[in-house]
């Protein structure tokens, strides 16, 4: 994200990290885009979540269980563990945190072609035995009934703009997610433990060799879900993908929030995506 969280004080951020025994000072990382970060001495790199998008008990499972992979695999950049053993530390009543070691190395960006050994790294993950309380990702779309009944009555939305684009593609959305369902129809049912998100962004090539990062997204589920973004194997991921980001960005500029940066490019992103459907 390109602008630091509102709503949480520098004492809370200090706070939480020194739980973790960190006591120099964190400097904004302005990457990615839904969670906040921070470094620390160039060795820690901090994710912050917003837990009005991300439960706090869905990224407390999905971080033990990277950190159960880590046991497995080396190439899993998984949480490190606080003072008290935890994976993911309170802020406030509305931010928490995981704390990684800080990788050196090249990553890309979403949208960049993804390097041909993540898909040797992948076939170890989908091999791997599958920690304790591993989520199961749904088939279905989270938020789908909300999504239908905004298609039928979309009522105020803060931001004006999204609203239009949003009635204008209106249609398109109703014909995709009944595409989507016949898409299902064709996966496999065979569950394994995926990544959920392996395109070049999330990929790093370090001295160590190639690592997966950003674990949020972890979970049971058909290998296709991988597999899309490494080689466009699969029709329904791809778009599910984009039915999730639609979901995703209508939640955030529908509610009341700043105008930043941030929320420019959720416009960006949610205008671009409906006109890709």
């Amino acid at each position: 994200m390109e602008d630091p969280p509102a709503g949480l004080p520098d004492h809370d951020l200090r706070a939480g990290l020194a739980r973790y025994g960190i006591t120099g000072r964190p400097v904004y990382a302005p990457v990615g885009f839904g969670d906040y970060h921070w470094t620390v001495y160039d060795r820690w790199f901090t994710s912050v979540s917003d837990l009005t998008t991300k439960p706090l008990a869905d990224l407390r499972r999905a971080m033990e269980t990277a950190a159960g992979l880590a046991e497995q695999l080396p190439f899993v950049v998984a949480p490190v563990r606080s003072e008290d053993g935890e994976v993911v530390v309170l802020l406030n009543d509305r931010y928490a945190m995981s704390v990684f070691p800080y990788v050196t190395g090249k990553s890309g960006s979403f949208g960049d072609p993804v390097h041909p050994g993540v898909s040797e790294l992948l076939a170890a993950l989908h091999a791997c035995e599958p920690p304790e309380g591993c989520p199961v990702v749904p088939i279905g779309v989270p938020g789908r009934a909300e999504l239908t009944a905004l298609l039928d009555e979309p009522g105020e939305w803060f931001s004006a703009a999204a609203r239009e684009v949003f009635v204008a593609h209106a249609d398109t959305v109703r014909a995709k997610l009944a595409e989507l369902d016949e898409l299902a129809a064709g996966l496999t049912e065979v569950l394994v433990v995926t990544h959920g998100e392996p395109h070049a962004g999330n990929v790093i090539n370090s001295p160590r060799g190639l690592c997966l990062v950003d674990w949020d997204a972890v979970g049971l589920a058909p290998p296709e879900r991988d597999h899309w973004l490494v080689d466009g194997d699969s029709p329904f991921y791809a778009l599910r993908w984009a039915i999730d980001d639609v979901v995703a960005f209508t939640g955030k500029l529908r509610a009341p929030h700043e105008r930043s940066q941030d929320a420019e490019l959720a416009l960006h992103y949610f205008t671009e995506t409906l006109k890709s459907l």
